[in-house]
């Protein structure tokens, strides 16, 4: 049963987003939405719930279809109310006496704590604000579900608490989720729509398994249209020939051939389109300015402990050494962060039983990107951190996704994904030699991640980091420390910890 069919959709916003999508969602499906950071994915989502214009094609919706919309931001008004009024604040004025029931049955299927209800969402994380938006939507019991970053702000349990939700709870309801979580998306997808400027396609896959099909599908364009150039090339070769003949020879049958020689060359041109080229965010390159010493940082079985004192674990004895890549994997407040915080503190000034090479090099990049100004412009940030004119940091800037009325612009209007792509210069000017990263792939999409995976792996360089991106630990990490209670320990890998994270 078709719900909701998209034809001939074109959305421009200044510049054209994406033209002539065509879609239909059904009853069971599960649709991946994958595009980079600003390519319309949530004017999309926008546009389908009818709260966006159109530019130009249509949207239909079967009679009746309830649509329930997670957006990313959260209404100011909200943040005063506590979490379960929040979610109460959803229902119709005429349904709150009857249907407040309703409130504790959906947080209860979403496992929020009672003392988090009772919270001003204010007061809360990132993570379970995200959480109340969704209660919010679902409490209306919506027949379709849109959802904008579902797991952003999220830790590994809300992850596999909203992943278990989703296969049972919200089992019935089709789906369309926006998101850059690679390993989210494999578990709770079945199609899969990478939505481009034109030519937008469709696999019914999980995300990996769609994205191998994009790109068999891709080169076999790239190969078809290569062929058919090469092809119409010849043709008109062969036509020129034929002219000549022709002239030559007076004859008026070679004439003939040689313009339906040259029609079918045009035939050719004019059908052949070029494989799809995907407009470039912006680059990522790291570097690895090297250092001969074997052990960069060494942690004489030190506490790490909250800011009021309480000692969250003992780290032993351990050693980062040159080429280690290590991810620190623990529970949310275990103190990932402050073990983090306390080897930046160790490498830019002294804290006791912890040692560093002389040669060390920090390259360092938290959660609230506190290494950047926010009330600087971009081309402030370069100019006045690194020695470099006018002219070569606009020149970084533009490889770095920043045109020229962004690169003036405040940081603090930029978008996340922006923000997160000049951290990554800044990161790159300051040539390291040890990357330290709390959630470095916060904001960043797809492209941004997988460029990240590769700079930090090419270069071999050594870092520790924090992440609760499943595809990001698998494909950088070659070191595990787990939090486990109160003590570090070294794990061979990650995967028991996220199954049992995932578990809660």
């Amino acid at each position: 049963m078709t719900l909701i069919n998209i034809k001939d959709l074109s959305i421009t916003l200044g510049q054209p987003l994406f033209e002539n999508l065509n879609l239909v969602l059904e009853k069971g499906d599960r649709l991946g939405l994958i595009a980079g950071n600003g390519r319309g994915k949530s004017t999309l989502l926008r546009a389908i719930a009818g709260t966006a214009d159109i530019t130009s094609g249509e949207i239909t919706r079967s009679r009746g279809l309830r649509v329930g919309h997670l957006e990313q931001d959260v209404p100011e008004d909200l943040l005063p109310l506590t979490f379960y009024d929040s979610v109460l604040d959803a229902l119709p004025a005429e349904r709150v006496e009857y249907d407040s029931w309703r409130v504790d049955v959906v947080l209860d299927d979403l496992k929020v704590p009672f003392e988090h209800q009772q919270k001003p969402l204010s007061a809360l994380s990132g993570g379970w604000q995200r959480v109340a938006m969704l209660a919010r939507v679902w409490i209306n019991e919506p027949d379709v579900l849109l959802m904008d970053e579902p797991t952003n702000h999220l830790d590994l349990s809300r992850i596999g608490i909203l992943q278990d939700w989703l296969n049972t709870v919200a089992r019935g309801v089709p789906v369309i989720v926006a998101s850059h979580d690679r390993a989210f998306l494999d578990e709770v997808t079945n199609r899969t729509l990478f939505l481009r400027e034109t030519a937008s396609k469709t696999f019914a896959l999980p995300y990996t398994q769609a994205r191998d099909a994009l790109e068999e599908a891709d080169a076999a364009e790239a190969r078809k249209f290569s062929n058919d150039m090469k092809q119409a090339g010849q043709l008109r070769r062969q036509a020129a020939k034929l002219k000549n003949i022709g002239i030559n020879s007076g004859s008026d049958l070679l004439v003939n051939k040689t313009k339906q020689l040259k029609d079918r060359a045009d035939k050719l041109e004019n059908a052949a389109r070029p494989a799809h080229k995907a407009q470039n965010a912006g680059d990522i390159r790291l570097g690895n300015s090297g250092t001969h010493a074997k052990a960069l940082v060494a942690l004489e079985d030190i506490e790490v402990a909250t800011p009021d004192g309480r000692v969250l674990f003992k780290t032993g004895k351990v050693w980062i050494n040159r080429g280690d890549r290590i991810v620190v994997l623990g529970q949310n407040g275990t103190g990932k962060t402050r073990l983090i915080s306390l080897v930046h503190r160790a490498i830019t000034g002294e804290v006791a039983g912890v040692r560093t090479t002389p040669s060390i090099e920090l390259g360092f990049c938290d959660q609230g990107l506190s290494q950047l100004d926010p009330q600087l412009s971009p081309i402030e940030e370069i100019t006045t951190r690194f020695d470099v004119g006018d002219q070569r940091a606009r020149g970084l800037l533009a490889g770095a996704g920043f045109g020229i009325d962004l690169q003036k612009a405040r940081q603090s209007a930029l978008s996340g994904g922006q923000k997160m792509r000049l951290a990554m210069l800044v990161l790159r000017l300051s040539n390291p030699n040890f990357y330290l990263l709390d959630e470095p792939t916060n904001h960043l999409d797809i492209e941004g991640q997988e460029a990240l995976e590769d700079e930090l792996t090419a270069h071999n360089a050594t870092s520790l980091f924090v992440s609760h991106d499943r595809a990001f630990v698998r494909a950088v990490g070659n070191r595990f420390w787990l939090i486990d209670g109160k003590k570090l320990v070294e794990v061979d890998g990650p995967e028991d910890f996220f199954l049992a994270a995932l578990a809660g």
